[in-house]
């Protein structure tokens, strides 16, 4: 039996929130942070974390 993934709560609970908020990631950022911060402990167990590598936030602003 595989184990479960150790972040797949936080996971979860970003989509919940930003369903819940109408995807306005604003509304949901201690869930993200949350998620941040299992990534960085979990991160090589967790296929969750994939879209979390960098553990540093981006606003997607360029920086030139």
């Amino acid at each position: 039996m595989p184990q479960k993934d150790p972040c797949q709560k936080q996971a979860c609970a970003i989509q919940v929130c930003l369903q819940a908020n109408k995807y306005i990631e604003s509304m949901c950022v201690d869930v993200i942070n949350d998620m941040r911060r299992c990534c960085q402990i979990h991160s090589a167990r967790s296929l969750c974390c994939s879209g979390f590598k960098d553990p540093k936030h981006t606003d997607g602003k360029s920086s030139t």
